[in-house]
Parts: C-alpha cells; structure tokens; sequence
C-alpha cells in the first residue's frame, strides 16, 4: 500500500543513472576504499524506520524503500547494476536472453552459501520466486517486478543453471532481478518461516548476504553483524572491512541530524532539506537525485469533482509549485515536470515549463465546468454543490509535506477551491483507499525502468490512486515492457507522459534526492543508483 517513504522499481540497459545533486561530491557508485582500518569495528546508521515494526521486514512483500535498504545487508540479487545503468554478475556468473525475450538463463556461482550453511542454486532461486510469485504471499511491488500475470515461471535447468520465463517479451526484468526486492532468502526459511518474514529477526532473516541479521528490537535498533565466509561480492567490489552494522531506528530526522553531528551515529539517512545545513562537526552530506516517480498527488478520476478533465487541469494550474517547493526545500530539490523523474530513462524533456502557475486559467476553467457561484466563504458550488476535495494522508507526515500541503490549500482556496486533508493511521487511510473513497492522495516513488507507470496508470494497477481506466494508455503500458529497443521504448513512454500531461490523472510537484550525512569515522562508503548506502569495501577508522 501507498505510504510517505518512497517505493522503487528500474531498464533492460539503462539510459541514465542518478545524477549527483551537489550538496557535496557525491556520484552513485559504491565504495572503493581500503580494507585497511578496524577489522573489528563498529558502523551505526541512523534511519527512519518507524513502520518496520508494522510487518515490513520483508522487502519481497513491503513496499517501502527503507525495508529494501537495510535488507541489502542480508540479500544479494543475481546481478548488480553499476552507477553507469550497466548490469554485472553478482550471485549469476553470466546470464542469457532468449532471442524473442521472453526468457531469461541465469549461470549461478557455485560457490555461495546462505549464513545457516545451506547451498544457494537454482533451486534457491526458484523457490524465492514461486514464493513472490504466489498470491497467498501477498506480494505487490515485487510481484509486479517479477512480471506479475506475465511470469509463466522458474525452471531448475541443472544446480547452477536456472531459466526465468514470461508469457511475453519483458525487458524490466534484468533490472528488477538486481533489487533486494527480488533477493535471495535460504530455502529452510522458506520453508519453516515464510510467515514470520514480515516479522524479521535472527535466523528468520536469513540471506548470503555480506552481513547476517544477529538481533532486532523492534522500534529500536537491528544488529547485523558480518559474514566472514562472503566471498561473493558483485564484480569489481570488496567484502566490507568491518564488524557490526548497528542500524539505529531515529523517527525523528532532527535527532538523526544531531547525532550525526555529534557523533552518536556515524551514519544519518533520509535527511530533509531544511537540516543539511544544521549537518555540524565533520560530517559531510552527500545527496544523490532519485529516479522515478517524483513526490505528486494523485487525483482520483472516479471519485467526486475530478471526475472533470477540466476541474483537474484547473487545480493543477491553480498551484504555484515552484515558489512552494523552492521555498520549503530550499532549493535542493526541483519542482517536477513531468509523471517521470530526469534521471530515469524516457524522460520527456519537452514537458518541461509546459504547465506553469496561471490562476488566471484555473478560474476560467473552473467557470468552464459551470462551477461559477461562490458561497460566502468564497468557495465555488455549483447545483447547490461544494468545490471540495478529500486529501488523504499516510502519517507520520513529515514538517515538510505539511507545509506543502498549507501551501496547496491556500493557492486553491485563491481560486475557490477547497481542500480538506485528513491525516490518518494505516487502518484508517486503507479504509479510504482500497475502495477508492478519497479525491486526493500523495507519494513518490523510486524507481530507473519507466515501467514503475505501470502500477500506477494501467486499469489494474496495484498504485492505481487516480482510478485511470483507458484502454490505449494500457496499450502503451504494455508497448513499454514488450520490446528491449531502447529508442522504441523512449517513444512509448514519452506519449505516456504526454498523456498525463493532457489527462493531469497524476501531478508531479518535485524531484527528491536521498540525503545523507557521513561522519568521517566511515571510509569508502558508496551509494547505489537509488541513493541508499552500499557498504562493499567500506572501512571504519
């Protein structure tokens, strides 16, 4: 389900990798540094994972970007792809693509073991997909990764030699097979405790990973504590050069800011803009641009008002985002254009500058759709009718999004439209969103493969918020996955953008970058191409 921390997703090659925003020199990449250092040391990196303890431990069936983040620790992929969009072997020693694209033969290493001493193979693999792959697992993101209704399957060729096949061509599918989404768990947990891996914990987290899960309390802290037998790190890379992982969970980003700074913590994730410059001591922020879907509202076609192109254009066009945005975030992050981020590939470029601020044409529009009363509030009926729409907001909401949110509400009421967001629980927002009881609600996700507009745009997509139902636009969603042409592929999702553009089902506000500070304890730490720490070659001073 939809949540305030990002989700993800990524190409067959990629385009474009995330591009570095320069708080300070920092590239996605991961770390080269020497295995010189404390053998026997200590990282502890703060987070914010306040809804770990709600079952999402388990990246195969969380949505959430922190849960794939800590559990790279645990879960290797069978490939591992370079700042540079490149694939390189990881668990896989190489792989091949059938000629129509609908298969996929991975040659595993023989030499890798999961931290209980089971053997990884194919048979590994194949239980780890079937396992996503089952309904009763109630896996979205990574079922959607793994091709969902496309998958036909996985066969054990022979113990090293593991075919992937899909009901058509599926060109995201190399990407999504180096995510922790599509990582690895030992086949004992599969089997004794598939139930409990939305749980996490000692020897239930059980991976081939660099580090093993040694101890979680939850809403405190998880301890992973090194893998002295890896020996299997992707190509080109170094096992890390220390002890324990201590992963402190810090709801509070202020808290997470101050520690860093002074030391408490060696490592602060999933800073906000407004505290880079409270970053103190030596620690220095790096922030890398996230690919995907830029943080945008979701207005649902099937509900209320937005039933109305013209009512939809106009609420978008009634919003001064570039003041709000650069204001709040204070000019790290840039508004956003288009329903794709511009480091994802098939970014359309021309959307840009396409839609600005012009309440003159909202309310022109507005008085176009007949909504041209106004009660003594100043808010437009019509038939006796309100201009109002239902906001729905996944808490904790961040000081940030709130004031974005004042800000929307207060350009809208400009032009006699009103907004009214409810802050809710899980329980609460579910009730609202699974049958689609809302008008307006709000997220990111992360993600390089364009195909992520798949889940979001297509009649039956599981992130689905706006209720589009068109059946050319399913066309072009399923257009973008069946062809590996890169330049073809460009073109379908460029007439997907367009289409939003003209259809504004979604409206993107700004493009986020993780931000995080590194204290300078910590030596050769690298970043994937989403922003998240890599701890490959890392050493502590």
């Amino acid at each position: 389900m939809p949540s305030p921390l990002r989700r993800r997703f990524l190409p067959l090659t990629a385009l474009a990798a995330a591009a570095a925003l320069a708080l300070s020199a920092c590239s996605a990449t991961t770390g080269s540094g020497s295995a010189s250092g404390d053998a026997n040391g200590e990282i502890v990196w703060g987070v914010d994972g306040s809804l770990l303890s709600a079952g999402k431990m388990d990246p195969q069936t969380s949505q959430l970007d922190v849960t794939a983040m800590v559990q790279r620790a645990v879960l290797d992929s069978l490939v591992f792809q370079k700042a540079d969009g490149s694939f390189v072997p990881w668990l896989a020693k190489k792989w091949e693509v059938s000629a129509d694209g609908t298969a996929y033969t991975f040659h595993l290493r023989d030499d890798v073991t999961f931290t209980d001493g089971e053997t990884f193979d194919a048979a590994a693999v194949k239980a780890n997909f079937d396992r996503i792959a089952d309904p009763a697992t109630k896996s979205a993101q990574a079922a959607s990764m793994l091709g969902g209704e496309l998958y036909k399957g996985t066969e054990v060729i022979d113990p090293t030699t593991v075919k992937v096949s899909f009901s058509q061509p599926y060109a995201p599918f190399l990407q999504a097979a180096s995510t922790a989404q599509l990582g690895f768990y030992a086949p004992k947990v599969l089997a004794e405790h598939s139930a409990d891996l939305a749980a996490g914990g000692k020897d239930v987290t059980v991976g081939t990973g660099p580090f093993q899960l040694s101890s979680y309390t939850p809403d405190q802290e998880i301890v992973y504590t090194r893998n002295a037998k890896y020996a299997w790190a992707p190509e080109g890379e170094k096992a890390p050069a220390f002890k324990t992982l201590r992963v402190q969970i810090l709801p509070e980003a202020s808290v997470r800011s101050g520690s860093v700074s002074s030391g408490e913590i060696d490592l602060a994730s999933q800073l906000p803009p407004n505290l880079v410059s409270q970053v103190k001591g030596s620690a220095t922020v790096k922030s890398v641009q996230v690919p995907g879907l830029p943080y945008s509202l979701f207005l649902n076609e099937k509900n209320g008002v937005f039933a109305d192109q013209k009512v939809r254009e106009a609420f978008t066009r009634a919003i001064d985002v570039d003041t709000a945005v650069d204001k709040i975030f204070f000019g790290q992050f840039p508004r956003a254009w288009s329903i794709l981020g511009p480091t994802t590939p098939g970014y359309d470029k021309s959307l840009e500058k396409s839609w600005p601020f012009d309440k003159d044409l909202a309310n022109k529009l507005l008085d176009e759709a007949g909504w041209t009363q106004r009660g003594a509030d100043g808010i437009r009926t019509k038939g006796g009718q309100r201009l109002t729409a239902d906001w729905i907001a996944w808490t904790p909401v961040s000081d940030d999004h709130a004031a974005l949110a004042n800000a929307i509400q207060s350009d809208l009421k400009a032009v006699g439209f009103e907004v009214t967001r409810e802050t809710l629980e899980p329980g609460a927002y579910n009730a609202k969103y699974g049958p689609k009881t809302f008008d307006i609600t709000d997220w990111d996700f992360s993600g390089v493969d364009p195909d992520l507009l798949r889940s979001h745009l297509s009649t039956d997509g599981f992130q689905n918020a706006s209720s589009v139902s068109d059946p050319k636009l399913d066309q072009l969603l399923k257009d973008g996955i069946a062809t590996t042409d890169a330049a073809k592929r460009a073109d379908v999702y460029a007439q997907i953008q367009q289409w939003n553009a003209k259809d504004d089902a979604i409206v993107p506000l700004y493009v986020t970058s993780a931000i995080t500070a590194v204290g300078d304890k910590v030596s050769g730490l690298g970043f994937d191409i989403y922003g998240r720490p890599l701890f490959f070659g890392t050493s502590v001073k």
